[in-house]
């Protein structure tokens, strides 16, 4: 895979200064061009041996291009921070927004291969690892990144030969770094573990471009090319071209009776004996987030429902009992333009809590498969992809030790009715109903299959779904609060 990167390439500087003047001048074009359309971010991922040019490389588009509009992030050893949320995390809130270039050091090719070569996983978990990055990449094609992946390759002679030729150079023997003498020693191994990570991962939406680095002239003009080539051509292309996909529910019944029609919706509760559960799962929850045993885990709490399901008064007696400092509510709308500019899932994993912490999401990131799907805001292929892209980042939540529950508030159209007329008489809950609110009333069969669809296809044994019946608000609540604390028993009991 590597052979055609060490034949000894190179470029005189006289026919370097002849094109690189030209070459400098489209890419900048592209660039600006890139940013006035907004369509789509570039990802660029460094990789390959060190002393290959890697970062004066980077230097260079820098300077050829407007810096302004390029990030660059070199991801070394993970912070207290990092180390508190799932793996994922630290590249995720690090990800260009549409129209800007990013550029990433030490991403998660970098991390899995030298875990590999130092031996701190094996073969199977570096599988694993590609498997993973492979989901990543696909999805954040999808949401609109042109992704290049660059190797910037020396044969073990070339990087030997460096290596001693700035060794007795007394002006530069400080460019080499403990890196550089430790690559030296596992070279093999990393061009061996390299190799099978590039088989894996080169794919059309994401393809490797394997740079020769020994002569700068080469690698530079080599590289300027294939940006200017992919930008160019992702430019002219007004859309990327969608999937057919099957839209059809993943269930079907000869009666048309869904999921949440087979909910009891007559369990109520006693206000008496409601109040003494109430003060009860609220004790116990707050003695669980207390817990010595919690240090190892997060909550998250995925609030779902019909409008008028309470969810917001579900929250309100879940935060009753706790210390406003451990837990965050994010409510979630209509995105930003902020938002909008990066992958759906963007939004989310920035409120990722770190262990110890409580957040609760009203509303989340299952709006691309509710309200995104039956209002018409993405279309089909979009919404269907969501739902292994949700299970995906469910399981990395899960694997980080994120203690999920998620809930769906279900009321019958009767009692929707009953609230929102309850509340255009009650001065302090006008400002809860609205007419996009009675608008959805007339698309009740449409979300009540979206609703179907969402738990069959996410209601997984690492995180599933809790349908509540909250035709009674104080049944509902009782429901919300015990199934919080078995959870977080559950996942105490395993350790």
């Amino acid at each position: 895979m590597f052979e055609s990167a060490e034949i000894g390439r190179n470029i005189d500087k006289e026919t370097f200064e002849a094109e690189a003047p030209a070459l400098r001048e489209a890419l900048l074009e592209a660039q600006y061009e890139l940013q006035q359309q907004g369509r789509f971010a570039v990802l660029i991922l460094i990789n390959g041996i060190e002393g290959a040019g890697k970062g004066e490389t980077v230097k260079l588009l820098n300077e050829w291009m407007d810096a302004r509009l390029i990030q660059v992030d070199t991801f070394e050893q993970q912070t207290d921070e990092e180390l508190a949320r799932p793996p994922a995390w630290r590249y995720w809130r690090q990800l260009p927004p549409k129209g800007r270039i990013g550029i990433f050091f030490g991403n998660w090719y970098s991390q899995m291969l030298q875990a590999r070569v130092h031996k701190r996983i094996k073969n199977a978990v570096l599988d694993q690892a590609i498997d993973s990055t492979l989901g990543l990449e696909r999805m954040l094609c999808d949401e609109g990144t042109l992704i290049f992946k660059f190797w910037f390759h020396l044969s073990k002679p070339q990087m030997e030969g460096r290596l001693k030729s700035l060794q007795d150079d007394p002006l530069h023997s400080w460019r080499i770094s403990p890196l550089d003498w430790q690559q030296s020693k596992t070279y093999d191994k990393f061009v061996r573990f390299g190799e099978r990570v590039l088989r894996r991962t080169s794919r059309d939406y994401a393809p490797w471009y394997v740079v020769e680095g020994v002569d700068e002239y080469y690698r530079s003009l080599t590289v300027g090319r294939i940006l200017l080539d992919g930008l160019q051509a992702a430019l002219k292309a007004k859309s990327r071209t969608l999937p057919h996909p099957h839209a059809a529910p993943l269930t079907s019944s000869l009666d048309e009776r869904g999921l949440l029609d087979s909910l009891d919706m007559a369990q109520a509760l006693e206000k008496d004996l409601y109040a003494e559960q109430l003060m009860f799962e609220q004790a116990r929850l707050s003695s669980l987030m207390r817990d010595k045993r919690m240090r190892r885990h997060s909550l998250v709490a995925v609030f779902e429902g019909n409008d008028a399901a309470g969810k917001g008064g579900a929250i309100r007696r879940v935060i009753g009992a706790l210390d406003p400092r451990q837990y965050r509510i994010v409510p979630v709308a209509a995105p930003t333009e902020e938002e909008r500019a990066q992958p759906y899932l963007w939004r989310f994993w920035r409120h990722v809590p770190a262990r110890g912490k409580f957040t609760v999401f009203d509303r989340s990131w299952y709006g691309r498969v509710l309200v995104e799907r039956v209002e018409g805001f993405c279309a089909p292929g979009d919404w269907l992809r969501a739902y292994g892209e949700i299970n995906d980042f469910e399981e990395q939540l899960s694997e980080a030790g994120v203690v999920l529950v998620k809930f769906w508030l279900s009321i019958d159209q009767q009692t929707q009715l009953e609230r929102f007329k309850a509340r255009e008489q009650i001065p302090f809950k006008r400002f809860k109903i609205t007419e996009e609110d009675w608008r959805n009333r007339d698309k009740w069969p449409l979300y009540r299959d979206a609703v179907g669809d969402m738990v069959d296809r996410t209601s997984t044994q690492i995180a599933p779904w809790t349908l509540v019946e909250a035709n009674d608000k104080r049944f509902a609540r009782i429901k919300v609060l015990r199934t919080i604390n078995e959870a977080l028993e559950a996942a105490f009991d395993k350790h």
